[in-house]
């Protein structure tokens, strides 16, 4: 029987994390309402992702009003596990839905950059922080580790995320694939043209789904650098699209996924298997 999904592309404002929930909990709504068993949401749709902002600093200083515009950006991000993952849960058992969703997670005095994983029970399946912030962002946000990257039973298929510019780290998609990731989900706000191809060949190096959910946020009035204009696609394990890329604005991308389709691919490439030459390279993960 198909699995049907759905990849929610839509973008949320910094600072307003209340209104965020609120928004994912109508869009969980909606394609749970087209019959999706698994939902995927871009990065850092709760907490934001601040495109543009430069937070005052400087190599060697930082500003008065940098630091309050971090203090803002802290207030808005999120606990894990608080009352914005019950929530989140809440919405998950209502509708009987997995669910992926980028957040801005706050631990201490830290902040992450985490993919967030909800059952249909409403539980917190698991969370993945992002290990490698890229340029900007590793002012702002910490660094994961191999602690927090899972590959998640679901019962249908083996779930896990992968965010933004970790898709560009192969011993980090080498990690997915050894543990036998079937629906790789890949949050983002890279809007570029060059993330179609990198999605198309990691669905075709792992044999698995892609599933990649980028922001749209455009909003009236703000610079077009700070806009982020979605991109958000769903591939098969030969690379074929199957939804996407979507441009025009805020959409629900919706497919029914023949997980059999996996078993036809890796029948001549399977990078975890018959491919790996283990009797030249390993691959060891510190978790």
């Amino acid at each position: 029987m198909p699995t049907a999904v759905a990849v929610v592309q839509a973008g949320s404002d910094l600072f307003d994390s209340d209104g965020a929930i609120a928004k994912a909990e109508n869009l969980i709504a909606d394609a749970a309402g087209r019959g999706a068993q698994l939902i995927v949401f871009p990065e850092a749709f709760i907490g934001g992702y601040p495109k543009g902002a430069d937070f005052g600093a400087r190599v060697g200083s930082r500003t008065p009003e940098g630091r309050r515009v971090f203090r803002s950006y802290f207030q808005s991000a999120i606990d894990v596990p608080g009352p914005a993952t019950a929530r989140l849960g809440e919405a998950c058992a209502a509708h009987q839905v997995w669910l992926v969703i980028g957040v801005i997670e706050r631990a201490g005095g830290t902040l992450y950059c985490t993919a967030l994983f909800f059952a249909p029970d409403g539980s917190l399946a698991g969370k993945h922080r992002k290990v490698m912030p890229t340029a900007m962002e590793r002012l702002i946000w910490g660094f994961g580790d191999g602690s927090t990257m899972p590959v998640i039973d679901t019962g249908f298929a083996r779930i896990g995320a992968v965010i933004c510019w970790e898709n560009y780290m192969p011993l980090l998609r080498a990690a997915m694939y050894a543990k036998g990731i079937q629906i790789y989900c890949a949050p983002t706000v890279d809007d570029r043209e060059t993330w179609l191809p990198t999605m198309r060949h990691i669905a075709l190096e792992g044999r698995c789904f892609v599933l990649s959910a980028c922001q749209w946020h455009c909003p009236e009035g703000a610079p077009e650098s700070s806009w982020i204009r979605g991109g958000s696609l769903i591939v098969n394990p030969l690379g074929k699209v199957l939804a996407g890329p979507a441009r025009d604005g805020e959409t629900v991308l919706t497919a029914n996924l023949d997980l059999g389709e996996i078993a036809e691919g890796k029948f001549d490439l399977d990078v975890a298997g018959h491919y790996a030459r283990p009797d030249i390279f390993r691959l060891e993960v510190k978790d």
